[in-house]
């Protein structure tokens, strides 16, 4: 809203009649003020009679001034010394009570408003500068109570990027003092740059920060350090002084001429010598103070106004003897100042969080021949939009060189700098040894500076990449130095805090190669560099030359090849049923053959013998021999019963055989482990077990998209602490078993997988992008290398470069190596030779139990053997001695009767004789047991009794042979 004209000078005098004892009034109860009182701080006569002006007209604006409500101006003259500002400040304005100071800038004096902020701002009154533009009063830890009506000077470096996104240049070197202001600048661009310009592809990077000291001598040795830069738009901020000593500089290096563009602030366009095509911004009523100082009470009397409604305004402060009274409301009424938006006579004013002006308008000026200014545009605040928009005529620009074309703003290299990065098959490379001169003719140098020790080693590299690098050259005509990455990581980035003039921000500090990148100390990057968003946030990518994805390697799962393989086909339950079937069976068959009534039969063979019944051992070696389909040559059932169930039990034993023999080729021959896992949806990856460990390079791209991936985080926090430095390392670890699946981009591991018929990629692909050329922001040589990798790829070359060094051929080997079935091998069949060794080690041993045993048994019957015939010899002495006594007596009765009867008597004796002692019968001995002479005795006896011979009287022979056996 447009601000009240000035009103009659009636009504200035009429507030000058007030009476002054109104100004010791005190607002009663818990009321505002009825009247404040505006302090200023002013540079000359006019400024204070305009001040006095403003207030007396502001009392009868209803709009901002409610009834009841009055303001009165107390002024003072600024002071070229600090100290003495300060001091009138606490004698003339604090001890009235003013509640908000309007403080302008002495040209001379650059401390005095300094003095007033610090003086008010003790005891927190409002300062309102009209004039001051250092970036020192944008820090509220020291001007706590300060904002402007002007804008301070690095905000300039906001017009600055409208300039550069209207021209389309993106690339630029910054030139600025080592002050406080200088670095505030460059804190702004790099701050608004990332902020506000969302778009990568317009938004301005700094190349190169060139810093000087003030005062300067000289600037040719940092403009010799510009000219090896890419980027011919420079940002300049310097004073007017070494503006100068810059642009002279300038242009005995020939950098003023067409082809450098040079933007400057208001300080350095007012310099005398400042060549012609310099754009330039001028601050629209910088130096028209009293338009500041009215937009300065209006924007006071509104905040007043508004908070009067809101809150209870509590009086100012009086003495500054006080030290420890803080005034509440003076805090509060400066957070209602920064809310201010009114259109003013300086154009639209508002307030940032800094109390820094907003909505600042410049003129857009260009140096024409004859050091002359022209306007060609404006930056300006748009009310429709509400915002500030910029507007330039460019046909009525002067550009350098006096010329009218506007410059490409960038110089366009033909000798780059190319960094890769060894990753097989894209790069291969080996070290240059000592014998060797040079590397062979399809490799290329590729120098490794170790950033450690600060060594540098020659390297020949080859590969995909190296081809596509030469092609690239070819195509679009450029020479190129290689290198490889000094650190060997494709690179990621860290969160670290900077400071900068307007205070700590956060920043992306990459590694690796897109350090370099960033650091622009490479112009490209050949290698398998992933296009991801993190990464096309600070570098170019050119059209992926290949398309990819990410995938898991692991190791072909090989069955366990125990020395049970051979069971494997059936189940341990199914095993321990045939068991106890076979005997089962045969036990059956005993009893049906032992029970059954046609169990015995007569063979039809004549030698009349009987074959006895099916006995168990028998049963069992048939039950068996049925089973393992052996020859059965004996030992038979012969009864029907039998018979009927040896039929079923030779059906069961076929059916299982042939299962057992097709399982087996099942299970040994043609079935081929695949994978241990179905992708990265596998329930395992995403709930790690701890007997499964899978890993990704560290800073990769796959690592930064399980960053980015919220479902993968409980996975991406597990396998973090596995991941490995470089992809070789993992791999030969998934090779050795250590690591069982590996996270890596697709064509890698397809080309591992297919040299290496032993490893195989799980799953489909996912997370699926491109490798890309990498290259500065807004290199010129984006557009030259995408138009060259389409027409690769329309023209097949592409294609030959897989087919070469990716594939190899390799693939339609592992296909016919899968289709193959195995072969047998001794670890499959190991189980069966041990089992024929145990039953051959198990047969030696039986026969030796046997020989042991039969051996024992030998001995035991020759023990018996001779018990017996012990026995048989005690048993003939017995018979021998019963004998021998009955022959003796008889011997005793004979000779007896000789001697003392005669014949008669004697017969009759004998008679007697033969009735009480009858005739034994024969003694149940043979001769073949008797004693050997026995025998001799018997047959004499029978001849003498034969021959009519009595027998001897006496034997001493035979007496002294047995005397030794009576008892």
């Amino acid at each position: 809203m447009k601000l009240t004209r000035m009103l009659p000078a009636s009504c200035l005098l009429l507030s000058l009649m007030i009476p002054q004892a109104l100004l010791a009034q005190k607002p009663t109860g818990s009321e505002s003020p009825s009247y404040y009182n505006i302090g200023g701080v002013l540079s000359n006569n006019e400024s204070e009679s305009h001040f006095g002006t403003v207030i007396a007209h502001l009392n009868f604006d209803q709009q901002y001034v409610p009834r009841g409500t009055t303001y009165y101006d107390k002024t003072i003259r600024i002071d070229k010394n600090p100290i003495k500002t300060a001091l009138n400040v606490c004698k003339h304005l604090i001890s009235r009570r003013v509640y908000a100071v309007v403080v302008s800038h002495e040209p001379t004096g650059d401390l005095s408003p300094a003095a007033v902020s610090y003086t008010s701002g003790f005891y927190q009154i409002p300062v309102i500068g009209i004039s001051s533009r250092e970036a020192a009063f944008s820090d509220k830890n020291i001007h706590v109570s300060f904002l402007r009506t002007v804008p301070p000077y690095y905000h300039q470096a906001d017009v600055w990027l409208e300039i550069l996104s209207h021209f389309g240049y993106t690339k630029v070197i910054i030139i600025h003092s080592s002050d406080t202001d200088g670095r505030a600048v460059l804190g702004r661009f790099q701050t608004t740059s990332q902020t506000n310009y969302d778009d990568i592809d317009v938004r301005a990077t700094v190349e190169s920060i060139v810093e000087f000291e003030p005062k300067l001598d000289s600037f040719s040795s940092y403009l010799m350090d510009m000219k090896t830069a890419q980027s011919r738009v420079y940002l300049l901020y310097a004073s007017q002084e070494d503006a100068y000593v810059i642009f002279r500089d300038a242009a005995i290096h020939n950098m003023t001429e067409y082809g450098h563009i040079w933007i400057v602030t208001e300080q350095a366009l007012s310099a005398n010598n400042t060549p012609t095509g310099i754009i330039g911004l001028k601050l629209n009523n910088a130096e028209n103070e009293t338009d500041h100082i009215k937009d300065a009470i209006y924007i006071l009397a509104s905040a007043i106004k508004e908070m009067t409604v809101n809150e209870t305004i509590t009086e100012a402060p009086k003495d500054c003897d006080d030290s420890g009274a803080i005034w509440e409301s003076g805090k509060r009424l400066f957070g209602y100042l920064k809310t201010r938006n009114i259109r003013g006579e300086t154009g639209q004013v508002a307030f940032d969080d800094n109390g820094d002006r907003m909505y600042a308008e410049y003129d857009v000026i260009n140096v024409h021949e004859n050091h002359s200014f022209v306007k060609v545009g404006s930056f300006h605040y748009d009310s429709e939009k509400r915002k500030m928009r910029l507007k330039i005529n460019d046909s009525s620009i002067t550009w350098p060189g006096n010329t009218g074309k506007k410059p490409e703003g960038i110089m366009i290299p033909t000798h780059l700098k190319v960094l890769t990065i060894e990753e097989k098959p894209f790069v291969y490379a080996r070290k240059l040894l000592d014998d060797e001169i040079d590397c062979a003719d399809d490799e290329v140098v590729c120098p490794h500076f170790n950033i450690t020790n600060g060594n540098e080693q020659e390297y020949c590299c080859k590969g995909y990449c190296i081809d596509l690098l030469k092609a690239l050259a070819q195509r679009i005509n450029f020479t190129y130095d290689l290198a490889l990455s000094p650190d060997g990581q494709f690179g990621h980035y860290q969160l670290k805090n900077h400071t900068t003039g307007i205070g700590t921000t956060v920043k992306k500090e990459w590694n690796g190669l897109i350090g370099e990148l960033v650091a622009e100390r490479a112009d490209l990057i050949v290698a398998p560099l992933t296009i991801n968003p993190e990464r096309a946030e600070f570098i170019e990518f050119s059209k992926p030359f290949k398309y990819q994805g990410i995938t898991i390697l692991e190791k072909k799962p090989s069955r366990s090849s125990t020395l049970v393989s051979f069971l494997q086909p059936f189940s341990n339950t199914l095993w321990i049923l045939v068991m106890v079937s076979v005997h089962v069976v045969a036990l059956v068959l005993y009893l049906l053959d032992r029970f059954s009534p046609f169990g015995r039969f007569k063979l039809s063979s004549n030698d009349g013998t009987e074959e006895d019944a099916l006995n168990l051992s028998s049963a069992i070696w048939f039950a068996w021999g049925v089973l393992l389909n052996s020859g059965i040559g004996e030992g038979t059932p012969r009864s029907f019963s039998a018979r009927v169930l040896g039929m079923v039990w030779a059906g069961f034993a076929m059916i299982i055989v042939a299962s057992y023999t097709a399982n087996l080729a099942a299970f040994l021959v043609l079935e081929r482990p695949k994978t241990k896992l179905t992708g990265i949806n596998d329930a395992r990856l995403r709930n790690t077990m701890e007997n499964l460990t899978c890993a990704t390079v560290k800073g990769s791209s796959v690592d930064m998209y399980f960053r980015r991936q919220v479902e993968l985080s409980n996975m991406y926090r597990t396998m973090e602490a596995n991941n490995y430095d470089t992809a070789e390392q993992a791999i030969q670890d998934v090779k050795d078993g250590k690591l069982m699946a590996f996270i890596w981009d697709s064509s890698r591991l397809e080309y591992e997988a297919s040299k290496d018929c032993e490893l195989v990629t799980a799953g489909e692909l996912f997370g699926r992008s491109g490798y890309g050329v990498g290259l500065q922001k807004a290199s010129p040589w984006t557009d030259a290398v995408t138009l060259a990798i389409l027409d690769f790829h329309e023209s097949g070359f592409m294609e030959s470069l897989d087919k070469e060094w990716i594939f190899h051929g390799n693939v339609q080997q592992c296909e016919q190596f899968e289709k193959t079935p195995n072969t047998l091998g001794l670890k499959n069949m190991a189980g069966v030779f041990i089992l024929v060794g145990a039953g051959i080690v198990g047969g030696i041993g039986l026969i030796i139990i046997e020989v042991v045993y039969k051996k024992h048994q030998i001995k035991k019957q020759k023990k018996m053997e001779i018990a017996r015939h012990a026995a048989d010899k005690w048993r003939g002495t017995i018979e021998k001695r019963k004998t021998l006594r009955a022959s003796l007596a008889m011997q005793r009765q004979y000779n007896v009767g000789l001697n003392s009867v005669s014949k008669s008597v004697s017969s009759s004796q004998n008679a007697e004789k033969t009735t009480r002692y009858p005739i034994l019968p024969p003694l149940p001995r043979t001769p073949e047991r008797a004693w050997p002479k026995d025998k001799e005795y018997i047959v004499n006896r029978n001849k003498n009794n034969s021959a009519g011979k009595p027998p001897p009287r006496y034997m001493p022979t035979y007496a002294t042979d047995v005397s030794h056996l009576i008892v």
